[in-house]
């Protein structure tokens, strides 16, 4: 296999990184192998009950997004740079979310970097105008755009190739996190980024209709179309030895199943498609990520990071593997939907083969 464009070394464009907060400016540097300027940072509290909090370069260092409610953004003063090779924390601003001192932190961070900007009516890309930032490299996309309420509505991304996974949500009133994923399709929705609904089979979200190399299409709803907000969107198309979005059926054994993705992974993210059940996230940074239990995090609680009993998922040099019973992960028969991005391709455009855990 090929990995080109730069994918040998996906610590260019997606990185993790935990930190022990300490209240006051704390420059967080990342221990990869690669400098990487990110434009979206995602932070979850480990030791400590909080939301995650989304800071991207799009809306501005002092905005704030919590993923666990429907809280419209807020304007913050603990989150001061986008750096070079990290970013900067400026203290916990009266808020644990991300550097109070007697709490430790994990951070889930991707590069854009490149601007854009469309004005619909003068290029008749989409019927919306929009503006964000983008990696054609990475397939990564930060959108901003302003909803009319009307079904039917077409954004562009700023890609050139078709999405596969997007999370998109109002910011400046109260709304949930919607979430779009192929494998669920346009007729779905994949549920709630801050919630566990099951995956909805309500055309509203995307009016039906699959995301093009260009545009993305929404209904009329309040959370991705709500006349005069102003919403954002993270868009993330598939790229070979680097990110991958599907799905996988558990077996309701302890012995679960093996989702191949062609590349160790750094990151999983996995939520069940039916109700009740919850989202995880697993990464390569936090200890014991390949024990006989792996910590995770849900985006969609305030809960801490939890190291108890459980199926748990492992992550393995070309996939990863799901052990234990419980429903959130392989119950039999379960469908469940993934989205996962890698620490280094299975095989480099070299022929050099990653090692294995």
């Amino acid at each position: 296999m090929s990995y080109t464009n730069g994918l040998d070394n996906p610590e260019l464009y997606f990185q993790n990184q935990i930190w022990a907060g300490n209240g006051s400016t704390n420059a967080i540097t990342f221990d990869g192998s690669e400098n990487m300027q990110p434009d979206m940072v995602w932070i979850k509290i480990r030791v400590g009950s909080n939301s995650g909090v989304i800071h991207d370069s799009v809306r501005g260092t002092t905005k704030r997004i919590e993923t666990a409610n429907t809280n419209a953004e807020s304007t913050v003063s603990s989150f001061s740079s986008f750096d070079t090779d990290g970013f900067t924390l400026s203290g916990n601003d009266g808020y644990v979310n991300t550097n109070d001192d007697s709490n430790t932190y994990c951070a889930w961070s991707w590069k854009a970097g490149t601007s854009f900007s469309n004005d619909a009516s003068s290029t008749s890309i989409g019927s919306l105008d929009s503006s964000g930032s983008v990696n054609e490299t990475a397939g990564f996309s930060i959108v901003t755009y302003v909803g009319n309420g009307s079904s039917g509505a077409t954004i562009k991304h700023g890609l050139s190739t078709v999405p596969t996974f997007m999370m998109i949500r109002v910011y400046d009133a109260a709304a949930g996190f919607q979430v779009y994923s192929k494998a669920v399709g346009n007729t779905k929705f994949a549920g709630y980024l801050n919630a566990t609904d099951a995956a909805g089979t309500s055309a509203g979200p995307w009016n039906n209709t699959t995301p093009t190399s260009s545009v993305f299409t929404v209904g009329n709803g309040g959370n991705t179309n709500n006349n005069g907000g102003t919403h954002i969107a993270y868009i993330f198309s598939e790229r070979q030895g680097f990110s991958k979005q599907g799905v996988y059926t558990g077996n309701g054994n302890a012995n679960g199943a093996f989702v191949y993705t062609g590349f160790k992974p750094a990151w999983v993210m996995i939520k069940s498609t039916a109700s009740g059940e919850d989202w995880f996230i697993w990464d390569n940074k936090r200890p014991g990520f390949n024990k006989s239990f792996n910590p995770y995090l849900q985006p969609n609680t305030n809960n801490a990071e939890y190291d108890g009993s459980g199926a748990f998922a492992q992550l393995l040099s070309n996939g990863f593997k799901i052990n234990g019973t419980s429903s959130y992960l392989n119950s039999s028969g379960g469908t469940y939907i993934y989205l996962a991005f890698a620490e280094s391709p299975f095989t480099t455009s070299t022929g050099i083969p990653t090692t294995a855990r």
